[in-house]
């Protein structure tokens, strides 16, 4: 079989042997000095001033979300914009925060809301946010899309969960909004089992999104900052302190564990990045002589840091048929992570309104992924490209 993801870490062996090392003679394990390091290190990456590391992406969505509620920027009832394709996670915590989700749709030929996506659905709708999901590596016009939330005052948020790495001429994908989330779940760019981040210029959501990620306190805030806000409420000294909640928060604290994981990742993540977009170059001319397959157009992009590889078929019998050919090669497949969000179950549930999205559907119907990553072995992407094959051709071979 070929799985979605071989391996837990890059560079597995090393990995897991430093690992174990550092359990083994690391006084702590809960949130410490390896998580700083971390978080420093990413966001020197990432070419942003700061990051918030927590414990899963998911947990960085719903983070982020309540800070902006916690400094007013965001309140009750307010329309908050989402893609289409999405995950759960990005629609959820609009609902639980007592916000009002709305779909933005999205273009099949780049997976993702484009600008004039963004601006049909603002003809109809005033949106106080956009919640931008960068899908599979691949990512819209982030720089229009950008222009217009400013021209509009609308606050622009990145889920870059999937497209780490992924570059525009403009800059990295997950540096266009005032904020971005990051997941480090297996099988992602880079893998710390669980874990999450949130990338940001804006000093005061980076010092709210630590006081939420751990239940309101200000333990993980600096000198200056602890002492400002303990004047503002009157605080008298450290042992007050130690059990002040100041805003609404949550415990969202990764352990030691993520922290160094993220370090020992972190150093391969540069070759990892390549290696995925030579995998992608190599499939891609494959799949673009397949009229059975509708081509992604990702010539906006300059740096495509595959997450996976989409498949999007002409009509829905074809994709059923491709979904049996990459099954019965031993493929690991998925559908494009949860297509049309409307279509799900939950959210039939808790959202009354529903949009038409003819994008969504298509890709929700017509759509599907396999996993891509150094680990694949040239018979893997022998068989990969037989699969991505005319479905006739791959039959009579």
């Amino acid at each position: 079989m070929i799985p979605l993801m071989k391996n837990a870490f890059h560079n597995e062996l090393e990995t897991r042997r430093a690992l174990a090392e550092f359990i083994l003679e690391t006084p702590r394990l809960s949130m410490d000095v390896e998580c700083f390091r971390f978080e420093a290190a990413f966001a020197e990456h990432q070419g942003c001033k700061d990051a918030v590391l927590f414990n899963s992406g998911g947990s960085a969505n719903l983070a982020l979300l309540q800070a902006l509620k916690n400094l007013g920027r965001l309140s009750d009832e307010d329309l908050v914009g989402f893609s289409a394709l999405t995950w759960s996670t990005n629609v959820m915590p609009i609902l639980q925060l007592n916000m009002q989700p709305v779909p933005v749709d999205c273009d099949p030929h780049t997976l993702n809301c484009m600008s004039e996506n963004l601006l049909e659905r603002l003809r109809t709708t005033d949106l106080k946010c956009f919640f931008l999901t960068n899908v599979l590596g691949f990512c819209g016009d982030l720089d229009n899309i950008r222009s217009i939330c400013e021209k509009r005052g609308i606050i622009l948020i990145e889920d870059n969960c999937e497209s780490l790495g992924t570059e525009l001429p403009s800059g990295k994908t997950g540096n266009f909004g005032i904020a971005a989330t990051f997941s480090f779940f297996v099988a992602h760019h880079m893998s710390t089992v669980e874990g999450g981040m949130v990338g940001t210029n804006d000093e005061e959501l980076a010092e709210m999104l630590r006081i939420v990620r751990a239940n309101g306190w200000d333990r993980n805030l600096n000198a200056s900052q602890q002492l400002k806000l303990r004047s503002r409420h009157r605080i008298e000294g450290e042992f007050e302190a130690k059990y002040t909640f100041y805003d609404l928060g949550y415990n969202l604290r990764p352990t030691e564990i993520v922290g160094f994981l993220g370090n020992q990742q972190l150093k391969f993540l540069s070759s990892t990045v390549r290696a995925r977009a030579d995998i992608h170059t190599r499939l891609d001319t494959i799949a673009r002589e397949n009229l059975d397959l509708v081509p992604i157009n990702h010539s906006h992009i300059s740096v495509l840091s595959s997450f996976a590889f989409p498949v999007i078929c002409e009509t829905k019998a074809i994709r059923d048929r491709y979904v049996f050919q990459f099954a019965g090669a031993g493929v690991e497949i998925r559908p494009i992570i949860a297509g049309n969000m409307q279509r799900q179950p939950f959210y039939n549930r808790y959202v009354e309104r529903m949009y038409d999205l003819p994008g969504a559907d298509f890709l929700h119907d017509k759509g599907l992924y396999f996993g891509v990553y150094p680990e694949l072995t040239e018979t893997d992407l022998n068989v990969l490209g037989g699969c991505l094959r005319s479905y006739s051709l791959s039959k009579a071979a």
